[in-house]
């Protein structure tokens, strides 16, 4: 391991949502750097990089609600790639396994929610025997309730940030912030 990258282990731990139910826009907005997303335990989920630390952080709550409690992060004023990488790489060594989040369970982390993948049986069964254009309008409505079902636990969690969706992937039952 290179010793000039900074420890995961000597960073402290930030709260993902402050007290006022939101993440810390101040020490995020428009910064780019390498961070770690924790579980309530302070087990390690998922280490990313970013060119935008908070509009990565507000995708990771909808798309992992149950796992955002914590991060530990580096911020980089002079981005370069392969720093980012490197560090990237240097704390899922140190962490000595790979996180569920860089491994089996990536795309759930950097990917739109696909939202076909929670139909109903009935919901499935509709779908399929639907024209196009009612196959939209079905898939958008599977997008809503999905979309109501996250907003859900992220309102038991506490959080207050104003989050949605593009309406245009609705239609092909995706959701990702817009």
């Amino acid at each position: 391991m290179t010793t000039d990258l900074p420890s995961l282990g000597d960073l402290e731990f930030v709260p993902y949502i402050n007290d006022r139910g939101e993440i810390t826009l101040d020490l995020f907005e428009g910064k780019v750097g390498v961070y770690a997303i924790f579980d309530r335990d302070q087990s390690l989920c998922y280490v990313g990089l970013s060119r935008d630390l908070y509009a990565s952080f507000k995708q990771h709550l909808v798309r992992c609600p149950h796992q955002c409690y914590w991060i530990k992060f580096q911020t980089v004023d002079r981005p370069n790639r392969t720093f980012l990488e490197s560090l990237r790489s240097h704390w899922i060594a140190e962490n000595g396994t790979v996180p569920p989040g860089n491994g089996p369970q990536e795309d759930q982390w950097t990917q739109a929610i696909d939202a076909k993948t929670h139909m109903t049986d009935a919901e499935a069964s509709a779908i399929a025997a639907a024209d196009d254009l009612t196959r939209t309008k079905l898939l958008k409505d599977v997008a809503r309730r999905v979309e109501s079902e996250i907003f859900a636990v992220l309102e038991s969690r506490g959080v207050t940030l104003s989050l949605r969706f593009d309406p245009k992937l609705k239609d092909q039952g995706l959701l990702s912030l817009k």
